[in-house]
C-alpha cells in the first residue's frame, strides 16, 4: 500500500499550487488531511482570506466522514439538506460539502486521506487538487463515476 506521508502531501500541495498559478485562479489555500481526518500539511497563499484554511479543511473532512468525494457529497447536500443539517451538528461544522474535497487512494482504492482546495469557483480549485494528487502517484476519487 502506498503511503501518504508528509513528501507526498508537499508535493501535492506545491502542485495544486502551481495548477492555480497556471490557472490564474484566486489566491488558493490547500490542505492533506491523513484518513483518521489529521492534517498532514497544509499551505495558504498570500492573498487568501482568512476562512480559507477552514473550508478547505472542511472540504477534506467530509469527503473522509462520508467516503465519497465532493462532487458526490454536493449532489446528497442538494438532495437532502436534513442529512446535511444533521451531519453539520455532528461534525461541530466541520463538513463542506461542494466540490474541491478529494478522496486520496491507493492503487488498491483504499483511501489514504483526502485533499481540500479553496479560494476559487469549487469545480476550479477541483482542478487543482486533481493535479497535485496525480503529481503525487496517488488516486484521485472525486465523487463522480470513472
Amino acid at each position: 500500500m502506498t503511503r501518504l506521508d508528509l513528501n507526498a502531501a508537499s508535493l501535492l500541495i506545491d502542485t495544486a499550487l502551481a495548477k492555480g498559478r497556471e490557472l490564474e485562479l484566486e489566491p488558493l489555500c490547500v490542505v492533506v488531511l491523513d484518513a483518521g481526518g489529521y492534517m498532514i500539511a497544509a499551505k495558504r497563499e498570500d492573498g487568501a482570506s482568512i476562512l480559507r484554511p477552514g473550508i478547505a479543511t472542511g472540504k477534506a473532512y467530509g469527503c473522509l466522514a462520508m467516503g465519497f468525494g465532493g462532487r458526490e457529497l454536493a449532489r446528497r447536500a442538494e438532495k437532502n439538506p436534513a442529512f446535511m443539517n444533521a451531519l453539520s451538528d455532528m461534525t461541530l461544522g466541520r463538513v463542506v460539502p461542494v466540490p474541491g474535497g478529494v478522496l486520496i487512494r491507493d492503487d488498491d482504492g483504499a483511501v489514504l486521506g483526502a485533499v481540500g482546495v479553496s479560494g476559487d469557483a469549487s469545480l476550479k480549485d477541483e482542478a487543482c487538487a486533481l493535479a497535485g494528487i496525480a503529481a503525487a502517484g496517488l488516486q484521485a476519487d472525486h465523487g463522480d463515476p470513472a
